[in-house]
């Protein structure tokens, strides 16, 4: 941004130093003047006279007199003071501001994208906070940064595959006539199926990201509901089995990126399991202060390493029960940005018996009699 030049903070707080101190003076000697030099009287007798009470020879300086005194070296005196508040407030004003200057040096001096941090040492003050606090804010956006660049190559990668693919599909098609073009184009809708998939649960994730949704009330009970039967026929098919129960859940958020994110859980619960005679609960709860979401599947045994990176974008786990319901690689990552952008947190954990916990814990809905989105 273009600004006009104006005067620095640092002449600034040296002229405020400067005339602080001149008012104080200015101020000092008209309490010396007010309250001592007013007692002196304006007109005195000279010696011999015929004033009642006269001193003889002793000579008594008048009010006229002291104040020809006085008032010559009061300006000397308010002359030095203003020249000692200039110096003296540009001294201070320099060591005062002289964080604030390496904090605009540091903000100055970039490496690649983002400047350097400034590791202010001495005891906390005002700029000290200041300067932890873009020392911090500088940490956040470099590994948010750092995300979305691991994020980008992911999904340059992830797209890249189902093109390649097609492109192998259709130069095969064309040096060999002979080809079964069925089988060609069943391929080809399947490749061209999981990059949809694969873009659609991209555009979710940037959504959820943005925040850009209308919050209105929802019943998380009754998501939960809504997204099982949806998938009961996959998991049916699979021989696995699914009990939904639990309280209702009100709260605040958008009713389709709750769907969104209730059914990418009990999909990845459907995928992730047993091949055959598997197990996936879903419950809701409500709690001080929350509502939760927590959808439990049988399965392999997951070691912690492997589950702390289950929501990483395209981290996909084993044990699943068909590779065509393998899904892009987003699920979690999708359910963690909507969780969120909702003011949720997302917990994962390994079951003791194999399989794993997911719980998502949402702010309850505090509006009583509000009506909830069914």
């Amino acid at each position: 941004m273009n600004r006009a030049p104006g005067m620095s903070v640092r002449l600034k707080l040296t002229l405020s130093y400067a005339g602080f101190l001149m008012v104080t003076g200015v101020l000092l000697l008209a309490v010396v003047w007010v309250f001592l030099l007013r007692y002196v009287p304006e007109q005195t007798y000279a010696p011999g006279s015929s004033a009642p009470g006269g001193l003889g020879s002793v000579f008594i300086p008048n009010q006229g007199d002291l104040a020809r005194a006085f008032f010559p070296r009061a300006i000397v005196a308010l002359a030095l003071l203003l020249v000692l508040g200039l110096l003296g407030g540009w001294v201070l004003a320099g060591r005062m501001l002289s964080p604030l200057r390496r904090i605009t040096h540091a903000a100055r001096r970039t490496t690649g994208s983002l400047p350097h941090p400034i590791r202010l040492e001495g005891r906390r003050d005002e700029f000290r906070e200041l300067a932890d606090t873009f020392d911090a804010m500088l940490a956040r956006l470099e590994a948010h940064i750092a995300e979305q660049q691991r994020f980008a190559a992911n999904a340059s990668h992830e797209l890249r595959t189902p093109l390649a693919i097609t492109q192998t599909l259709l130069e095969v098609a064309r040096n060999d006539p002979a080809h079964d073009a069925d089988e060609l184009i069943d391929r080809l809708r399947y490749v061209n199926t999981r990059a949809i998939d694969l873009t659609e649960a991209l555009l979710v994730l940037s959504r959820a990201d943005q925040g850009s949704f209308t919050r209105e009330p929802v019943d998380l009970s009754l998501v939960a509901e809504e997204a099982t039967e949806t998938l009961l026929p996959l998991a049916e098919k699979h021989g696995l089995t699914i009990e939904t129960s639990g309280d209702v859940a009100p709260t605040l958020g958008s009713y389709a990126l709750l769907l969104q994110l209730t059914t990418n859980l009990v999909h990845n619960a459907i995928v992730h399991n047993l091949p055959e005679h598997g197990s996936i609960w879903v419950t809701t709860s409500v709690r001080a202060g929350t509502v939760a979401l927590t959808v439990e599947n049988t399965g392999e045994q997951l070691p912690p390493q492997l589950v702390s990176t289950l929501t990483e974008p395209f981290q996909r786990g084993t044990g699943r029960v068909r590779g065509d319901h393998a899904g892009v690689g987003l699920g979690l990552a999708i359910v963690r940005s909507i969780a969120t952008a909702h003011g949720g947190t997302l917990a994962l954990a390994a079951r003791a018996d194999g399989g794993l916990r997911v719980t998502v814990q949402l702010p309850v809905m505090q509006t009583p009699g509000a009506a909830l989105r069914v």
